[in-house]
């Protein structure tokens, strides 16, 4: 029996599920990562070292070249931590600079190291001092500086931005997880749907770092209802992989279109909230500029 042929470009297809447009730019990727990488196997050279110096019944060699491995690995998982928080830094409207600067510790620590290795080589303790100078300059210029600078709301008190920065964190931790769990299923649709909740969850995200006072408001979405559907995620590839269940997919389909509905009508009612407080402000304004004979429109 013939059968009719159906696609996503056949008459009486529905819509495809789009991700909603946001005007937050994607995630920043960090920079040099394959060269910081590469930091993380330099230090082997100097484990190995120290093991013939054991061999060797060389305490002192023991001791510098155990210590150095010991700096330079520090070095290596500060930088890596330094370019993680740069990233968050450049992927946000509104940021702090980052209370303890990693990447320039990093140069410091990969300067220390390298002189210390090397003042069991050279009878002058010049040559180290100077190598490790020279290493550490050629990381910062390498691997760069941490931001410093705050971004955007300049007028945020510093504690309103760290509540605001924790709570975003949090949230962005919640939408990782959920997006490295429905991976694996490699079912375009789900992702797409998935994604589209994403990018309306971000958009509240930045609505929230535009205007702090929002965050009291928003915190229910940002934490309850993202960790629901954090653990929703989880519940649903663990049964959708074992039997591919079209109820429970239909189920979680359901959810993410309800909740994509939920955050977008928050948000829009937090902008409102922004603009009858902007209406207030410019009300009393007018007021007083009448009432000192100024006249306005």
């Amino acid at each position: 029996m013939a059968q009719e042929f159906g696609g996503k470009f056949s008459p009486g297809a529905p819509a495809p599920v789009t991700a909603a447009k946001t005007d937050r730019p994607k995630a920043t990727k960090p920079k040099a990562g394959f060269r910081a990488w590469l930091l993380m196997m330099a230090p082997l050279p100097l484990l190995f070292s120290g093991f013939g110096n054991i061999i060797k019944a060389d305490p002192a060699g023991i001791i510098r070249d155990f210590a150095a491995f010991t700096i330079l690995v520090l070095a290596a998982w500060l930088l890596r931590e330094g370019l993680k928080a740069e990233a968050a830094f450049h992927d946000r409207k509104s940021a702090r600079k980052p209370a303890f600067p990693r990447k320039v510790f990093a140069s410091v620590l990969t300067g220390l190291s390298v002189g210390l290795a090397l003042t069991g080589g050279t009878g002058s303790i010049l040559v180290p001092i100077t190598l490790g100078l020279l290493a550490a300059g050629l990381h910062s210029v390498a691997f760069g500086l941490d931001p410093l600078k705050n971004k955007g709301g300049a007028s945020i008190d510093a504690f309103s931005d760290r509540r605001v920065a924790m709570a975003v964190d949090e949230a962005e931790g919640h939408i990782t997880t959920m997006l490295n769990t429905l991976a694996p299923l490699k079912d375009r649709a789900l992702q797409t749907h998935l994604n589209a909740f994403v990018a309306t969850a971000r958009e509240m995200f930045r609505t929230v770092e535009d205007d702090p006072r929002d965050l009291s408001a928003a915190r229910k979405y940002l934490s309850v209802y993202l960790m629901g559907a954090k653990d929703a995620t989880i519940k649903f590839a663990d049964l959708y992989q074992k039997n591919r269940d079209p109820i429970a997919r239909a189920a979680y389909e359901g959810l993410l279109s309800d909740l994509d509905t939920t955050f977008k009508s928050r948000r829009q009612e937090l902008l409102l909230d922004d603009r009858s407080d902007l209406d207030v402000e410019i009300d009393v304004l007018r007021d007083r500029l009448r009432r000192e004979g100024v006249q306005t429109q």
